[in-house]
């Protein structure tokens, strides 16, 4: 590496994940970079995790939360850290990811030829596939769905795509690659959030101060898609419903966000307390035609309704950061 190569800082977030965040650092210990330093965030796990870690890598700055403060400002904190110690890049790396040793270099050089880049996304491959088949790129943001379409989601990997890659708004939040003034001017994760629709958040604000996002094809890494989080269960229906809210408030102008409502989440309110009607109807009835069943997969979706709806209520009531069902 050059000897003016720019020092990057990977940061890691942990909450009870110790299996996830060790096979991630094993991956790092194979990257041929240099310089880059590690500093994974505990978000007070309960599994282990702080003991795993400094036995395994003691070389790895280990930052510990007394309680699980969310993805967002999880993040802010071993950002900030790196920040004060010297970063020029901040990477933003998911517990739930295996890279590639190159991926450092890939970025590094991606930077040298794409110059005016300020923000760059990694390629990342589903950690559970043979082939080399997409998690997703990033998104896109769908006025007409209020919510972002996921470019390349579930797609083979090939060079055509990347060729006719349209302009994204934000890359995909597992591998971000952020250079340091871009956090000096625009600040970090807004901490409300706490979890998901964070970094789309992040990278519009960017891109309205002028910071160019990019994907670098060459950095490559695999995904095992949330592997804390699954989509399914009904907090995540709570942080999406409640933070695409306070998303559509802070990138959407008054104007287009009123036609947003009308058009949009008004009717998918009145679906939402359709379904939950029919939901309660439909395990009433069962409980009478069959006492004692318990009905799993109704269950599911009536709870995962409510979430939908709790997190709806608690944006209006101002009720940000960690959820109190959760």
């Amino acid at each position: 590496m050059p000897a003016n190569a720019p020092l990057i800082f990977i940061i890691i977030l942990n909450w009870n994940g110790k299996d996830d965040t060790l096979a991630c650092l094993a991956s790092l210990q194979s990257v041929f970079y240099a310089p880059f330093r590690i500093v994974v965030v505990d978000n007070g796990s309960s599994d282990g995790s702080i003991d795993a870690i400094e036995s395994a890598y003691p070389a790895v700055a280990l930052l510990k939360n007394q309680e699980n403060l969310g993805f967002a400002e999880g993040n802010n904190i071993g950002a900030e850290f790196a920040l004060k110690e010297g970063a020029d890049w901040i990477f933003l790396l998911n517990n739930d990811t295996v890279v590639e040793p190159g991926i450092l270099s890939a970025f590094s050089a991606h930077f040298q030829t794409h110059p005016n880049s300020s923000l760059s996304g990694a390629v990342p491959f589903l950690f559970d596939q043979k082939s080399l088949t997409l998690d997703h790129l990033g998104g896109r943001w769908n006025a007409k769905k209020a919510q972002f379409d996921l470019i390349g989601k579930g797609a083979p990997f090939h060079e055509e795509l990347f060729s006719r890659l349209p302009e994204l708004d934000y890359a995909c939040g597992c591998s971000l690659m952020i250079r340091r003034d871009v956090v000096e001017k625009i600040g970090l994760f807004d901490a409300r959030f706490f979890l998901l629709w964070e970094e789309a958040d992040f990278c519009l604000r960017a891109k309205r101060a002028g910071f160019l996002l990019s994907i670098c094809k060459e950095a490559l890494l695999r995904h095992k898609v949330s592997a804390s989080f699954v989509g399914g269960k009904p907090q995540s229906r709570y942080y999406w419903w409640r933070n695409r809210l306070l998303f559509i408030e802070r990138n959407v102008a008054l104007g287009p966000r009123a036609a947003l409502y009308v058009r949009v989440i008004l009717p998918e309110l009145v679906r939402l307390y359709k379904l939950l009607l029919l939901k309660n109807l439909h395990v009433f009835l069962s409980r009478l035609v069959r006492p004692g069943y318990a009905q799993p997969a109704r269950l599911r979706k009536l709870q995962q309704i409510r979430a939908s709806l709790k997190g709806i209520r608690d944006y209006f009531l101002r009720r940000f950061g960690k959820a109190g069902m959760c």
